[in-house]
């Protein structure tokens, strides 16, 4: 049975190994495998400051112990902003589509009711089909294109912004 809970300081060494995981698996990631440098002690400090941030919020997915996902949304406390976060996700190729996404963003939702977040954003490069299907099933909208944002693989790629209003 897969958890769906907020990430702990232990957690942090599990976590940088899923981000490594992520991005030797899959193109439709910021990093380039093996680009992503980062002490444990970093993301331990990382994990703190999402977790002592009242707009923030880092779900894991974990089964049997293992890391198999997650959500960040992060968020700021200046007032014009204050309402919104920005979203990452990322699921092992291994375990997507088992319904992972739907129960993060789930989870998500229900804390931004409940923590006054309003806005819900994110990107995702234009290749990426099952990420935009994930998306839209959770109610985002396509708000605009941001072209040759990207370049990977020896080619632009343009990020799609989608939102969500609360």
């Amino acid at each position: 049975m897969v958890d769906i809970r907020p990430i702990r300081i232990e957690d942090a060494e599990k976590y940088m190994n899923l981000f490594n995981m992520l991005d030797e698996e899959t193109i439709f990631r910021l990093y380039e495998p093996g680009e992503r440098v980062i002490t444990l002690e970093q993301q331990r400090e990382n994990i703190r400051q999402i977790m002592s941030n009242k707009k923030s919020l880092l779900l894991v997915a974990e089964e049997e112990g293992e890391l198999l996902g997650y959500l960040m949304a992060a968020g700021r406390e200046i007032k014009r902003i204050a309402h919104m976060v920005h979203i990452s996700i990322g699921i092992l190729q291994s375990h997507a589509g088992k319904g992972i996404g739907t129960r993060l963003f789930t989870e998500l939702e229900s804390w931004a009711k409940e923590n006054g977040i309003h806005r819900l954003e994110l990107t995702v490069m234009e290749n990426n089909e099952a990420g935009k299907a994930l998306y839209r099933k959770m109610g985002f909208e396509i708000e605009g294109i941001k072209k040759h944002s990207l370049y990977v693989d020896g080619e632009y790629i343009d990020d799609i912004y989608m939102s969500k209003l609360i």
